[in-house]
């Protein structure tokens, strides 16, 4: 055995932090706040504060409107859809494995552009009334998840 392998034993030392119980605790006397100081009193500054100074959320421009209820919706067209096999079922995880979508964010739209001649089943959170016209008219169905 090395010096560098000791260890306490399991339950020997206590992983909470006790402030103000002695200098020999480690934390005792100023509690771990040093001495003096703005940093050591009550009260200090919230966390940004610059001293005074121009603060950086301030200085920096802000430019537009972020809506926080907004969707990030990934599309797809009909003319994606061409290389699946009539008579099967395409959803999202489908979409995924082929390469048509990357990422589904929140939720996968289809849309009707391009050529569709296939008769298929495809599950998507949402249609434009185009694309569901276009697949029911050859027979297939549009689910909505």
């Amino acid at each position: 055995m090395e010096l560098n392998e000791l260890k306490p034993s399991v339950g020997a030392k206590k992983d909470r932090y006790i402030k103000g119980r002695g200098h020999g605790s480690g934390n005792g006397k100023t509690a771990g706040k040093g001495h003096k100081g703005q940093k050591a009193r009550s009260g200090a500054p919230r966390p940004g504060f610059e001293g005074g100074q121009m603060p950086l959320y301030r200085r920096l421009p802000k430019r537009g409107f972020k809506c926080i209820n907004s969707k990030d919706i990934a599309y797809v067209n009909l003319e994606k859809l061409e290389r699946f096999e009539n008579d099967s079922v395409v959803d999202i995880k489908t979409l995924i494995d082929t390469g048509i979508i990357k990422n589904p964010r929140d939720g996968v739209k289809v849309l009707a552009k391009g050529e569709f001649t296939k008769k298929l089943t495809v599950q998507a959170n949402a249609f434009s009334a185009a694309a569901k016209e276009k697949i029911e008219a050859l027979g297939g169905k549009a689910e909505v998840l």
